[in-house]
C-alpha cells in the first residue's frame, strides 16, 4: 500500500471550552435540574430547580461578560469547536441579552400561586398530590389548575442552551441543530397549561407542525447551498459567492457555482428564519400559540426566541450573502412592509390581550427588519438594541396578564379589562408604561429602538420603508391607547376579574421590565454605544 492509498487520519477535535462557557454552563445547569427532579423530594424540588436555574443563567451571563472583557467582542474572528461556532461581538451581545430574558423568566416560571381554590385559599400544586389534597374534589380540582411543574425549568434551560448556539452558529449543520435543541422544548412548553388543556395542546400541536415544515424547508435549503459550495461553513459560502475561491470536490463539480441552487437554497434558508421570527406570511403559528400557551411561556418564547432568530438571520445575510445583497434586499424590503402593515391591522380587531401582543409581536417583527435591511453597521447596532429592549418589555407586560384573573383563570379578554385602573390603579399604570413603549412613544425604550432602527434604514437608502414604518406605527398607537382608554376611562363591569397580588418573583419579573423600559428610554445612549460597538461581524 502506498502512502496515496493510506486512509486518512480524522484530526482529533480541538474544543474551545473558555470560549463555549456559557453554552456549557447553561447545558450543565440544564443536566444539574433533571437530576434534582429525579433524586430530590417533592417538597424541595421547587426551590432547588428555581435556585439551580437562577444561579446557572447567572453564571453564564457573567462568562459572557468576561469573554467580552478578555477582547472576543473585536474585530477578529474567534471560532470555536472547529469553526462550528463564532464568538464576537454580536454573539456575545445577543447571547447576553437572551440570559438576562432568560433570568428575569425564570422569575415567572417560579411563581408557585395558582388561582385561588373554591375555598378561597391558593393552593400550591409543588407541595402535594392532587389526591391528597384536602377539601374534595374543588381542591383537587384547584391543583390540577395549575399551568407549571418544576420540569419547566430544566426545559427552560435547554432551549437557552440552543438559543446561545444559534446566533453564534458559523455553518448550516451548527444553525440547524440549534434551532432543533431550542424548538424542541418550547414545543413542550407550551402544552402544560391544565387549566386551557385543550387550547395549550392544540397550541403545542400547531407550534410543531408548522415548526417542523419550517425546520424542512431550512434544511433542503442547507442541502442546495452545500450543492452549490461544496462546503457549509459560512466563510466558505461566502468566498464561493463573491468569487475569491472556488473549491474543488469532483462529487459537486456538475452543480457547484450554479446560481439556480445558490437562489433558491437562500430562499429557503431565509423562509426557516423567517418563521421564528414571525414575520408575514410565516407568522399562522404566533397569535394561535401565544394565546394557548402558558404566559409565562408566552413572554420567555416571545423575548428570547426573537432574540436569537434576528441573531442568526443578521449573520446569515451580513456573513454568507452579503455579495447577494442586491438580490435578497429587495424580498426582505417586500416582507419588512407586509410584516409591519398587516401586524398593526390586524392588531386593531383583536379582542383577547394575547392575541393583541401576537400581532403586536408581528408588527414589531416588521420593524425589526427595516434595521435588517440597512445593510450598514448601524442597521446591526439598532437591531441588537430594539431586540434588547423590545424584550424586556414583552416580559413584563406578559407578567402584568398573569395577575388579571377571574374564576376561570387568567382573564384575557380585552371587555374585562375595562375600569382596571380602578381597580388596581398601580396594575393598569405599569402595564401602560409597556404599552406606550410598544406604541415607541418618547422617553421610553421603543421610542428609542423604533428611531434607531428607523435612521440606519434611512441613511441605507430605504426611506420609503421608514414612511411605511411610521404609519404602520401610527395605527398600532391605536389600539394600544384603546386598552389604557379602556384600562383607565370606563367604568368596571359587575363581577368583574380582580387583580392578584403578585409574589415576590413576579413583583421583581415586573420591575425589571419597567426600569428597563424607562432607563433605556430616557438614557438610552450608552447602550447604543455598546450595541455599535459590538455590531461587527467577523468570519
Amino acid at each position: 500500500m502506498t502512502a496515496a492509498d493510506a486512509p486518512k487520519r480524522i484530526p482529533a477535535p480541538h474544543i474551545e471550552y473558555g470560549q463555549l462557557s456559557p453554552v456549557l454552563i447553561v447545558l450543565g445547569a440544564a443536566v444539574l435540574g433533571i437530576l434534582v427532579d429525579a433524586f430530590l423530594p417533592r417538597r424541595l424540588r421547587h426551590p432547588a430547580q428555581l435556585m439551580v436555574a437562577l444561579v446557572g443563567l447567572a453564571a453564564a451571563f457573567a462568562a459572557v461578560v468576561a469573554l467580552a472583557a478578555g477582547g472576543y467582542a473585536t474585530d477578529k474572528a474567534h471560532p470555536a469547536a472547529m469553526g462550528a461556532v463564532a464568538v464576537d461581538g454580536p454573539a456575545l451581545f445577543l447571547q447576553g441579552t437572551v440570559l438576562l430574558v432568560a433570568l428575569v423568566a425564570a422569575f415567572t416560571f417560579g411563581e408557585r400561586r395558582l388561582d385561588p381554590a373554591a375555598h378561597g385559599r391558593p393552593v400550591d400544586s409543588f407541595a402535594a398530590q392532587p389526591a391528597a389534597v384536602p377539601g374534595g374534589e374543588a381542591e383537587r380540582a384547584a391543583v390540577k389548575a395549575g399551568w407549571t411543574t418544576t420540569e419547566v425549568f430544566p426545559l427552560m434551560l435547554f432551549a437557552v442552551a440552543g438559543m446561545l448556539v444559534f446566533p453564534a452558529a458559523n455553518d448550516l449543520l451548527t444553525l440547524f441543530v440549534a434551532l432543533e435543541v431550542f424548538s424542541l422544548p418550547l414545543y413542550v412548553l407550551c402544552a402544560l397549561a391544565r387549566r386551557q388543556r385543550l387550547l395549550s395542546q392544540e397550541a403545542a400541536v400547531k407550534y410543531f407542525l408548522l415548526g417542523a415544515f419550517a425546520s424542512a424547508i431550512l434544511l433542503f435549503g442547507i442541502a442546495l447551498l452545500y450543492g452549490y459550495a461544496g462546503t457549509v461553513t459560512y466563510s466558505g459560502i461566502a468566498d464561493v459567492v463573491n468569487g475569491t475561491v472556488r473549491t474543488v470536490d469532483p462529487v459537486l463539480a456538475q452543480t457547484m457555482g450554479n446560481d439556480a441552487l445558490l437562489l433558491i437554497g437562500g430562499a429557503m434558508v431565509l423562509m426557516g428564519l423567517l418563521f421564528k421570527v414571525g414575520a408575514v406570511p410565516f407568522h399562522m403559528w404566533t397569535p394561535d400559540v401565544y394565546q394557548g400557551a402558558p404566559t409565562p411561556v408566552t413572554g420567555f418564547m416571545a423575548a428570547a426566541t426573537k432574540v436569537a432568530a434576528f441573531g442568526a438571520l443578521l449573520r446569515l445575510l451580513y456573513v454568507v450573502l452579503p455579495g447577494m445583497r442586491w438580490d435578497w434586499r429587495p424580498v426582505m424590503w417586500g416582507v419588512a412592509i407586509v410584516t409591519m402593515l398587516f401586524g398593526a391591522v390586524v392588531a386593531v380587531t383583536q379582542t383577547d390581550v394575547k392575541r393583541l401582543l401576537a400581532y403586536s409581536s408581528v408588527a414589531h417583527a416588521g420593524f425589526i427588519l427595516t434595521g435588517v435591511v440597512a445593510t450598514r453597521p448601524e442597521g446591526i447596532s439598532s437591531v441588537m438594541f430594539y431586540l434588547a429592549a423590545y424584550s424586556f418589555v414583552t416580559l413584563g407586560a406578559f407578567a402584568v396578564v398573569t395577575l388579571v384573573r377571574d374564576a376561570g383563570g387568567e382573564a384575557t379578554q380585552l371587555s374585562k379589562w375595562a375600569g382596571l385602573g380602578r381597580r388596581s390603579p398601580l396594575v393598569a399604570a405599569v402595564f401602560a408604561v409597556f404599552l406606550l413603549a410598544f406604541a415607541g412613544i418618547p422617553l421610553t425604550s421603543g421610542f428609542a429602538g423604533k428611531f434607531a432602527v428607523f435612521k440606519a434604514a434611512a441613511q441605507g437608502g430605504a426611506v420609503p420603508l421608514v414612511i411605511v414604518g411610521v404609519v404602520s406605527s401610527a395605527i398600532a398607537a391605536f389600539f394600544y391607547i384603546r386598552v389604557i382608554v379602556l384600562m383607565f376611562f370606563n367604568a368596571p363591569e359587575e363581577g368583574g376579574p380582580s387583580v392578584a397580588v403578585p409574589s415576590l418573583l413576579t413583583s421583581t419579573a415586573i420591575g425589571v421590565g419597567v426600569v428597563v423600559t424607562v432607563v433605556l428610554g430616557v438614557a438610552p445612549q450608552y447602550f447604543l454605544n455598546l450595541a455599535g460597538q459590538a455590531g461587527v461581524f467577523v468570519r
